[in-house]
């Protein structure tokens, strides 16, 4: 249990760097992580992958809260997007829990692999928007928050991978989109963790310690790790190149959606 528990630790110690650094809370390497853990502690595959995504999402709003208050004191979150978007991740998260409680663990993978790779794309493409394009309006940018809560939810993470991109495709400047979406990420986190908790309430097969979907033990030594290593992302995101931080970032997707890809065909 203790060798576990230290694996949690590092698994925390990542993420809470890339939590300030790309603003993404960290799930892209928790959840390839604790299915691997979960895997050594013997888990049934059947609720492998929503243990896994449950836990990340819990994690998240710790690593979201410590990066958020690391770039807000840089002055780099826009919270007037904060607010115009919250609703609709609310919605959008809670409701995609409620697929992925349901969806086999070898599809929610899938599911896994194909948003990485795309995302990956999207960031190595080099593609520019227009200098006159700005973020909608109330409508608009609750309906982007439906969307990214829905596939955050189903994919554990915290949404940067996807609200970064959407905001620095409206003109929000690099460190300010990671910044606003490490804000982004903690209501994402809590309708995550509320969905994975209420549908995984009373699952036979869950091991001991769990919450629903999300195991506490897992998440005690991600958050105590995380904490303290986000505001170092923080301070090598505002360090760092804009294009350099692009392509690290595309760099890592591409990691993560290779090693998931090789667990769903192994």
């Amino acid at each position: 249990m203790l060798e576990i528990f230290a694996v949690y630790l590092a698994v925390g110690a990542v993420a809470g760097v890339l939590a300030g650094l790309f603003g993404i809370g960290g799930g892209l390497v928790i959840v390839p992580m604790l299915v691997v853990c979960f895997t050594w502690q013997g888990v049934d595959g059947a609720i492998m992958m929503q243990l896994a995504l449950g836990t990340s999402m819990a994690s998240i709003m710790f690593t979201a809260v410590s990066s958020f208050m690391a770039h807000h004191r840089r002055g780099a979150v826009a919270w007037d997007v904060v607010r115009r978007i919250c609703l609709g991740i609310l919605a959008g998260t809670y409701a995609g829990t409620f697929v992925a409680a349901v969806l086999p663990t070898r599809v929610l993978k899938v599911v896994f692999v194909v948003f990485l790779v795309f995302v990956c794309w999207q960031m190595l493409s080099g593609k520019r928007p227009k200098p006159t394009r700005q973020m909608p309006g109330l409508a608009g940018t609750s309906l982007a928050g439906v969307v990214i809560g829905a596939v955050s939810s189903l994919v554990g993470i915290g949404g940067g991978t996807l609200s970064v991109p959407f905001m620095v495709w409206h003109n929000i400047p690099l460190h300010r989109a990671i910044g606003t979406s490490a804000a982004i990420g903690f209501p994402i986190a809590v309708a995550g963790t509320l969905g994975y908790v209420v549908h995984g309430w009373g699952v036979p097969a869950l091991p001991e310690w769990c919450l629903g979907f999300v195991s506490l033990p897992a998440l005690l030594g991600i958050v105590l790790a995380s904490v303290c290593t986000a505001p170092l992302g923080v301070r090598l995101a505002h360090a760092l190149p804009v294009d350099r931080l692009k392509k690290i970032f595309a760099v890592l997707l591409l990691m993560v959606g290779l090693r998931m890809l090789w667990g769903v065909v192994a």
